[in-house]
């Protein structure tokens, strides 16, 4: 089970590499053109640093100049389907591994990092007493499978016996603040972090939680899509009532389906989720009691460690009143089965090889259409960098990622924020009191390349060897104590949310930061013997949608100290509205499921997704600029036949590349705010130099007339 930030805004990250079958926890009016050099008034911005191509001493790992030209569809229209001409002999020749729900550039580099770390994990010194002893402790005692087979379900015995004695409200309510500190999901999630109005400070967050299946939506009856979901849930909670030897499974399970059925009729929806104003409201514990009468929040505060604090932002209060309802209302019975559903799904991947199969048999089969559960040593690996990621990170960094690249990095971060600044510069359609407060959230960025300053200190940490399952918790205890912590202390600025070793990267607004781990800045995204052109357009347009994340639907309502603080005028406001709502309805009409028998189309969900994709199409305006203002004026040269904006495009096309299972897909659609794959490609479409780089046509499938192109920053 993998818990999710309360906070409906945390950070934007670039993509979700795996579906975690549970719930996801959790930038027209016109522009200028994206000429190569933009011109024109506001504050000037300084030139970005040279990065001219270097002679390549190494030959790109990609390709010839780091572009994998077989894996295009040269007869394949760029015009009709740019996803199909860039990459179309990928998608051919590439099968799905059988234990992945997806595939694709973030995997490959993703199934790199694994193969690293299991490297690292199998050289750290067992005997050292120190972070690498529970680093190879951990790893081991996962791998031990005989021993957790002879242990049974002996390491949850006690929880199960501790659930089957909650009789009444006060109990229940205990036990899911005991939830809460193992980071187990449960009707009243809570966490620590930033106060979004007052960021130099903490506070804690309740919000909504406790369902099994990874969305509101999908205990719809009327979503006939996911009635195989539905009935695979069933059955999985009968299954494993069976396994613990609760009687009546099947009857029993039904009545813990109804009740998340009506828990799940009280969420929010992501699409509500994502307004930052509606998720901030900060109660004192008063109003807590009065918005949700009727439960012992006071022994609710001081199990979860947060008594004597005066307020608590609720994320989404009348699902939380609606929560305690149904504590008040439903037999406690069945409260009792829900928990021990919640508990066994929890630690099912930590127990013996019939709870390993079972879990995988819903949450990979069914949830993502998985064949294959991954090798155990895979699983290990995931459980150490879960448990002491930056202890692994530490190590990795030391033996996988240079100086030369973190420069070069560094430089082309630098190059992006100044492209950044000089499209704020010239926008046309903001209002010069509101551009010059951007252009101060712009100067206030801070850029995280690669690793932290510091490193976690997991002293406090106890691993034991042979103790699976009390591993795991203990983990999750330390990672809420040291959340908890930082209550009535400074923010640290120097924390990071990911570790070095993960693909990904991400913004999170009230830091004002960007951060890029050392994992994403290889090839395809990066390669410091490839042409500029590809680079610009793999890492670049990465960096350029990081940035511009503080700039999108989301990010955009905080303010240069990252705080949640309207700093826009009230011209600029309904203009950006305007071009978001074209993104909005342009991203909608993408359905990769048409319409069938008696099950509707499902399509993108264009508010879902608007922050992601103003990110992509943000960040690839402004990596395109970046590229043009780094050749100086001088014509970019042709290589393999290919103009420098064919290669910068065929650049971001390539770490796009992806194939998915239709349940994973099926999946994402409703959880992910994230578009597919296809589509975040498609976003050229906006750009026009994309027009002129392949000669689009107006017959071409993907034509935009001038007018209907998305152009916001």
């Amino acid at each position: 089970m993998k818990r999710t930030h309360l906070s409906t805004y945390l950070f934007s990250s670039l993509f979700v590499l795996g579906c975690t079958g549970k719930q996801a926890p959790v930038v027209t009016t016109p522009a200028p053109t994206p000429d190569p050099v933009v011109g024109g008034g506001g504050t000037p911005t300084p030139t970005p640093t040279p990065t001219p191509t270097p002679t390549p001493t190494v030959k790109p790992e990609i390709g010839s100049w780091g572009f994998d030209s077989t894996g295009m569809n040269t007869t394949a229209s760029p015009g009709q389907s740019f996803w199909e001409y860039a990459n179309g002999g990928w998608v051919k020749a590439t099968k799905i591994p059988e234990d992945k729900s997806n595939y694709g550039m973030f995997s490959v580099l993703s199934d790199r990092s694994d193969e690293r770390t299991r490297q690292i994990i199998d050289g750290a010194d067992a005997k050292n007493g120190g972070d690498e002893q529970k680093i190879a402790d951990t790893y081991k005692t996962f791998m031990d499978e005989a021993a957790v087979e002879a242990k049974g379900i002996t390491p949850i015995k006690a929880k199960l016996d501790a659930i089957a004695k909650v009789t009444d409200t006060k109990a229940l309510m205990t036990m899911f603040a005991m939830s809460a500190r193992r980071s187990s999901d449960n009707p009243f999630n809570t966490i620590v972090g930033q106060d979004e109005r007052n960021p130099e400070t903490h506070i804690a967050n309740l919000g909504q939680g406790g369902l099994g299946l990874p969305d509101r939506d999908m205990y719809d009856a009327k979503a006939k899509q996911f009635a195989p979901i539905r009935d695979g849930y069933k059955k999985y909670i009968s299954s494993m009532f069976t396994l613990v030897g609760i009687k009546d499974a099947d009857k029993r399970a039904n009545a813990v389906y109804a009740l998340e059925e009506k828990l799940a009729k009280t969420h929010w929806t992501r699409v509500e989720n994502r307004d930052p104003q509606k998720t901030y409201n900060k109660l004192t514990i008063a109003e807590l009691e009065k918005l949700a009468p009727g439960l012992d929040w006071k022994g609710w505060l001081k199990a979860t460690g947060l008594d004597g604090q005066p307020a608590i932002n609720v994320n989404q209060p009348s699902a939380v009143a609606g929560a305690a309802k149904l504590v008040k209302s439903e037999p406690m019975a069945v409260w009792r089965d829900y928990l021990t559903i919640r508990l066994i799904d929890d630690v099912a991947p930590l127990l013996t090889k019939k709870f390993v199969d079972t879990h995988f048999e819903f949450a990979g089969k069914v949830l993502s259409g998985t064949p294959v559960l991954k090798d155990r040593w895979k699983r290990g690996v995931d459980m150490v960098t879960g448990s002491l990621g930056e202890a692994v990170g530490k190590l990795y960094v030391a033996k996988h990622f240079t100086a030369t690249t973190k420069q070069r990095a560094d430089e082309l971060v630098k190059n992006l924020l100044v492209s950044m600044g000089q499209r704020l510069d010239n926008l046309a359609w903001m209002t010069p009191e509101t551009k010059a407060k951007a252009k101060e959230k712009l100067a206030t960025y801070n850029p995280k390349i690669g690793f932290p300053k510091k490193w976690r200190d997991y002293t406090a940490l106890t691993i034991v060897a042979g103790d699976v399952v009390g591993n795991a918790e203990r983990t999750a205890e330390f990672g809420y104590n040291h959340a908890l912590a930082k209550l009535g202390k400074p923010v640290d600025r120097d924390e990071w949310g990911m570790t070095p070793m993960t693909v990904n990267a991400y913004y999170n607004p009230v830091l004002n930061e960007i951060v890029f781990p050392a994992a994403i800045l290889q090839p395809p995204f990066f390669d410091a013997n490839a042409d500029d052109a590809v680079n610009y357009g793999g890492i670049g347009a990465v960096i350029g949608h990081e940035i511009s994340h503080g700039f999108d639907d989301q990010g955009a309502q905080y303010d240069s100290t990252g705080a949640l603080k309207n700093w826009w005028g009230k011209a600029d406001t309904e203009k950006f509205k305007v071009a978001t709502a074209m993104l909005v309805a342009q991203y909608s009409a993408y359905c990769p499921f048409p319409a069938a028998g008696d099950k509707p189309a499902q399509c993108v969900k264009g508010e879902l997704t608007l922050g992601e994709n103003i990110a992509d199409l943000a960040g690839l305006t402004v990596a395109y600029n970046a590229y043009h203002l780094s050749l100086h004026g001088k014509p970019a040269p042709v290589v393999d036949g290919l103009t420098g904006d064919q290669r910068f495009f065929l650049g971001w096309a390539q770490v796009w590349r992806r194939s998915y299972r239709d349940a994973e897909l099926q999946n994402r659609l409703v959880t992910d705010a994230h578009s597919p794959s296809e589509f975040r490609t498609s976003v050229v479409r906006n750009l026009d130099a994309w027009y002129t780089a392949f000669k689009v046509e107006k017959t071409d499938k993907l034509f935009l007339a001038p007018e209907q192109r998305v152009k916001i920053w």
